[in-house]
């Protein structure tokens, strides 16, 4: 489970039993211990199931979240409820885009969009099929 999704189910869950009452939540300081542990033990349970690779990647991604603006998050965010509510099919075309752009400059990039963009559903599939998702590469900065 990702860890935001841990958290927006444990406030929710805590609002249920009363320690959420009020309008707004307290800063992270004003929680109680038990109520930050509630909070932290689906993450530390994860981290530690996780192998060395997996933690790897939470350590980098919780770092990317913290380096992110108000406004990154909220797109990030969009992106993933976007991504959630797409067919198995358009999840897979993501994925394969999203491996491809990675390895390719800004330019590239917006080049392959406008050529997706215009690709019928047929020249997608043959596209898909010589660029499959695989595991990803570092991004290219």
């Amino acid at each position: 489970m990702k860890p935001r999704l841990i958290l927006a189910l444990a406030l929710l869950s805590a609002s249920a039993t009363g320690w959420a009452q009020s309008a707004t939540l307290p800063d992270w300081e004003r929680l109680t211990p038990q109520q930050r542990e509630a909070l932290i033990a689906p993450v530390r349970d994860r981290w530690n199931d996780a192998a060395p690779p997996q933690r790897e990647r939470m350590l980098q991604h919780g770092q990317r979240w913290q380096s992110m603006t108000p406004e990154q998050r909220e797109l990030a965010r969009r992106g993933r409820h976007r991504f959630e509510n797409m067919s198995p099919e358009q999840r897979e075309q993501a994925r394969a885009l999203f491996a491809q752009m990675r390895q390719l400059g800004p330019a590239q990039r917006d080049e392959l969009r406008a050529r997706w963009e215009k690709m019928t559903p047929e020249q997608r599939q043959e596209w898909l099929k010589a660029n499959p998702a695989k595991d990803l590469p570092p991004p290219k900065r």
